[in-house]
Parts: C-alpha cells; sequence; structure tokens
C-alpha cells in the first residue's frame, strides 16, 4: 500500500517498498543488531536476512497521517537489548521522517534470536 502525503506544492506517493528499505537498512547501521529476521509460517524457524530480502524483516502499518513500523531482528549476544532497541527506534523514526516526510507514529522493536 502506497503512504501519501500532501504539501504546499502537491500530493507526494511514497511506494511501501521504500518505506521498507529506508526502514531495514537504518536499523542494521545500529551497533548490536546482527540482521533482520524472518520467520518462516510452516517450522516457526527464525532465520537471518541478507540485505536484499530486508523487507521480509520489516512491516509498514500505514494509517491516517502516519505509519506504524515492525521490525523483527536478531541482536549480537552480550549486548544490551533494551539499548539496542531504544536506538533502533530513534534512528527508524528519524530517518524515514526525514528521508519521505512521512510522520511515524510507533517502532516496535521484535527480537527474535540472539546471535554469538
Amino acid at each position: 500500500m502506497d503512504c501519501k502525503f500532501t504539501t504546499e506544492m502537491g500530493t507526494v506517493t511514497v511506494d511501501e517498498e521504500i518505506l521498507l528499505k529506508v526502514a531495514g537498512y537504518s536499523a542494521l547501521d545500529c551497533y548490536g543488531i546482527v540482521g533482520m529476521a524472518s520467520k518462516r509460517t510452516t517450522d516457526g524457524l527464525v532465520e537471518l536476512l541478507g540485505r536484499e530480502n530486508l523487507g521480509r524483516g520489516v512491516r509498514i502499518h500505514p494509517g491516517g497521517d502516519s505509519v506504524d513500523v515492525d521490525l523483527f531482528i536478531i541482536v549480537e549476544y552480550g549486548i544490551s537489548i533494551g539499548a539496542v532497541a531504544e536506538t533502533i527506534i530513534e534512528t527508524v523514526r528519524y530517518k524515514i521522517e526525514h528521508l519521505t516526510g512521512i510522520k511515524v507514529g510507533k517502532v516496535n522493536v521484535s527480537v527474535e534470536d540472539i546471535r554469538v
């Protein structure tokens, strides 16, 4: 689903795929994150995604004039999960709002696995 917002010059439409990539790359830039995760529905296993499949570890929920973002991540062992999650939330919110112009309502972080 595309996200739209209006400026004084007209309406801007941003494809959902762009939002998925911005959120995924923003999360991967944060310290302590190993990668994005995807749960396979058939067996419930978590798999580490490469940079080409970032969209599978991110979900976007448009609602009104803002979007909500769900991130599914794998963190590095020995790192404070709370600190990593807080950094990811701030970074993803900032980058989406400043790169696309779309307001972010909530950023939900789900830690799916820990890797050594």
